[in-house]
């Protein structure tokens, strides 16, 4: 027994390593074997195995390529940021370069205008030393044969080293006391300006489009004629002329003597101009700048001596003699048929104006005196103009001073009328004599309805293109609305829906003698101020 079980061992033995040496000659007959003889719930388990290894493949093959996009995205980036920066720096640089440009073209175009200016300035300058040197020659090669040898030299001695002309006359008479730059004064035409409102205003009183208390819209805000007058208010005049129309306006001015000689005994005297009508002509600036109009200093002379002594259109005379002064009579043109009574509406505020308005300049605080002022460009620079007489009671001077260049912006000729009257009021002082006009107390001493301070800034005569009135048409069919208003302007009037208390605060006392006052209640160095208080 044990034999044989040692002979089996031996045996099995033998095969053991009989299987080992084959295992090793032939690996794959083994594997299959394996496989063959592996029970059937681990091949379950194993057919798991190529699933999972082709997953975590393909999520390594993702990753992988995630990998990569993100590579080639950061490269992309990278290169992008990059060229964006070395954009910006381009753009930055071009940025640089035209802002040099700029700055260089601003600087060249400053200088430009700089000497531009300059160029303008030396042109202006010399235009107005011209100008001067012209009206000094003039006057130096004027006639002075018959004329007041003590007027003329005050009147000369008021209008100094500047470019204008000088007219004194008697408005009662007619009688030249001096004309200072005759070649100024007859024989040349200027625009009216300003003045050219004493004939819209009689016009519109005579035609009855206004009264003296009607308000009349001056943008958004009211004013009478009183006031308009005193501060020369373009859009209230320019509403009356298109009221009264083109024809009569012109019919007018022809009656008070525009457009014609005044028929003086001096030579080669201009008879103006006067406008004519075309299709779709506006009146507005005509009414209130007097445009296409042209009149002489001695035609403007003739107008307020008009209004002075009650509407006799008087013929100016020179007595070049001694005989012809003893033979000297009043030579009356013509009698305007405009009643008295639009004379006297008309005068406050020719007072008005040199009281507390446009005109204060002239003041004088011993004498009334009724004036219009007048401001704007000529064909030739500036125009300055005054136009006035004194006393309002008894007339005894007419002046009418127009001066041209720089000096006419600062109300020169109504500074000039004033020393002449100041310096002629002890000879011609008022003598007792009424005129026809002057009878009310309220005529002489007007009183403005608007704050002066504020309607100061509203006064046209400066700004005489930039204030248009509402568009209105005339008579003929014309219409009055040729411009627009002008940015930054603002009427500073009563407004529309405001109901004015006048209300007497202090007055301002001038420094002058102590005459007795000649206009009424008021001291005779006082001068009135008056504020708007507007009720509720």
């Amino acid at each position: 027994m044990t034999h044989t079980l040692r002979r089996s061992r031996a045996i099995m033995l033998l095969l053991a390593m009989l299987f080992a040496s084959l295992t090793l000659a032939f690996p794959p007959i083994a594997t299959a074997q394996r496989k063959r003889s592996a029970p059937a719930h681990p091949a379950r388990s194993n057919s798991k195995k190529p699933a999972a290894s082709a997953d975590r493949r393909g999520r390594e093959a993702d990753k992988s390529r995630r990998a990569s996009a993100a590579a080639d995205d950061k490269g992309k980036r990278g290169g992008s940021r990059r060229e964006r920066l070395a954009e910006s720096r381009r753009a930055a640089e071009q940025r640089r370069r035209e802002e040099a440009e700029r700055r260089a073209e601003a600087a060249r175009r400053a200088e430009a205008a700089r000497q531009a200016r300059l160029a303008a300035i030396a042109r202006q300058r010399a235009l107005d030393q011209a100008l001067r040197d012209e009206a000094v020659a003039n006057i130096g090669q004027d006639s002075t044969t018959g004329e007041d040898l003590e007027v003329r030299r005050i009147a000369v001695a008021a209008l100094g080293y500047h470019a204008g002309t000088v007219v004194v006359m008697d408005p009662r008479t007619g009688r030249i006391y001096t004309i200072v730059n005759q070649a100024w004064a007859l024989q040349r035409g200027y625009k009216p300006c300003s003045t050219v409102k004493l004939v819209t205003g009689l016009a519109g009183l005579t035609e009855g489009v206004i009264d003296p208390t009607q308000q009349l819209a001056a943008a958004s805000y009211r004013i009478d004629l009183t006031d308009a007058l005193a501060y020369s208010n373009n859009p209230f005049f320019q509403s009356v002329g298109g009221r009264v129309g083109f024809e009569k306006m012109v019919s007018y001015a022809r009656q008070l003597g525009f457009g014609e000689p005044t028929g003086i005994n001096y030579p080669n005297e201009y008879p103006g101009r006067v406008p004519v009508f075309k299709s779709g002509y506006a009146v507005n600036h005509m009414s209130s700048h007097g445009d296409d109009f042209e009149v002489t200093p001695v035609q403007l002379a003739v107008l307020v001596s008009a209004i002075a002594n009650g509407g006799q259109l008087l013929m100016p005379h020179l007595p070049r003699t001694p005989e012809e002064t003893l033979r000297f009579k009043t030579e009356v043109r013509r009698n305007l048929n405009i009643p008295i009574e639009s004379y006297r509406r008309l005068l406050p505020g020719m007072i008005g104006a040199v009281n507390y308005g446009s005109g204060k300049k002239a003041y004088d605080p011993l004498q009334t005196i009724a004036g219009k002022t007048g401001t704007c460009i000529g064909q030739s620079g500036w125009l300055g103009l005054f136009a006035s007489y004194a006393p309002v009671e008894d007339p005894r001077l007419a002046v009418v001073v127009i001066s041209r260049g720089p000096d006419a912006r600062q109300h020169f000729p109504a500074q000039v009328a004033g020393k002449i009257y100041r310096a002629l009021n002890g000879r011609f002082a008022r003598r007792g004599n009424v005129a026809p006009v002057a009878t009310a107390p309220s005529v002489l001493d007007p009183r403005p309805r608007i704050d002066p301070r504020a309607a100061a800034a509203m006064s046209s005569e400066e700004v005489e293109a930039e204030v248009a009135p509402d568009p209105a048409t005339t008579t003929n069919g014309a219409t009055t609305a040729d411009t627009q208003p002008r940015r930054g302007v603002r009427s500073v009037l009563q407004p529309m829906d405001a109901r004015p208390e006048i209300r007497t605060t202090e007055t301002t006392t001038r420094p002058a003698a102590s005459a007795p006052a000649t206009n009424g209640s008021r001291g005779a160095n006082e001068r009135p101020r008056r504020v708007l208080s507007t009720s509720p």
